[in-house]
């Protein structure tokens, strides 16, 4: 089943979004979320016949994971961009044939559904892009009925560690927190979902680190998300940092190099992701 809502707010601003949507970009984020989907969505499944939002859907890369571990479950995912749901549909429809999904232009703070029209709402990436974080999440608790839960996943950017130790590497994921609050979001976002979901009025919050670590031992995670999720979202934004005034150009480059030595032969890379589970309180 495929259906789409066509009404919605005007599509995003080329500069919305830090990390551009570029071919090269929307790449990454499928890598991204192969690499991960173990990681991540583990412990996330929806019943069958259960309504569940993902809010902020992208170009897809999370929603083949969702409808892959719950196929019976009626699933809508929204974006505020066209173009990136126009991806997403056609990812879907490459990797999951049959699968139910509708799909919504529209803007988080402005959802065109009724009030508890879902059971679940899932938010993956999105929180760190939104000025007001925790404005959105009250918002969503608008379509979302009482007793239904939430599921929201952030990295945080202040956790990264590797080895060989480079300061140019650290240097340049500073400037890439730096270029996103510039934008508005927060790179850090990750440590402060807790209080955010309480903030927002949700209830049973509970968080858990999910720590990605890569060595050579495991090669595919070394490549998957060292090399193609990691440093390459570093390295894509390295003409804004340098226009910025934040590196000059040779810096940013032994920064990039720094971080594509910790996926090799000598190098390990960890990095953690926080998954918060939520309830929407009963009336």
């Amino acid at each position: 089943m495929e259906t789409t809502t066509t009404t919605g707010p005007a599509d995003h601003a080329p500069g919305d979004y830090v990390h551009g949507y570029s071919g090269r970009e929307a790449r990454r984020l499928g890598d991204q979320a192969d690499t991960l989907a173990g990681l991540l969505h583990d412990g996330t499944s929806y019943p069958a016949g259960s309504r569940v939002l993902e809010a902020g859907c992208g170009v897809g890369a999370q929603t083949v994971h969702l409808v892959s571990r719950s196929p019976g479950a009626l699933l809508t995912a929204v974006d505020v961009s066209r173009g990136s749901l126009e991806q997403a549909r056609a990812r879907v429809a490459a990797s999951v044939p049959g699968a139910r999904v509708a799909w919504a232009h529209a803007d988080l703070h402005d959802l065109p559904f009724g009030d508890g029209e879902f059971d679940h709402l899932f938010v993956c990436f999105v929180l760190e892009h939104l000025p007001d974080p925790r404005g959105a999440l009250a918002a969503l608790r608008r379509v979302l009925r009482p007793g239904g839960t939430l599921t929201v996943i952030e990295g945080d950017h202040g956790s990264a560690f590797f080895h060989p130790d480079c300061a140019h590497a650290r240097a340049v994921i500073g400037h890439l927190v730096a270029l996103q609050a510039a934008a508005g979001g927060d790179a850090l976002i990750g440590r402060r979902l807790r209080p955010l979901l309480a903030g927002a009025g949700y209830g049973g919050v509970t968080v858990s680190p999910r720590t990605v670590y890569a060595d050579p031992g495991r090669p595919a995670l070394a490549r998957g998300f060292t090399l193609d999720t990691f440093t390459a979202m570093v390295e894509a934004v390295g003409d804004e940092a340098v226009a910025a005034g934040l590196s000059t150009r040779a810096g940013w480059d032994r920064g990039v190099a720094g971080l594509r030595r910790a996926a090799g032969p000598d190098g390990t890379f960890c990095y953690t992701f926080f998954k918060a589970v939520a309830v929407n309180p009963p009336v």
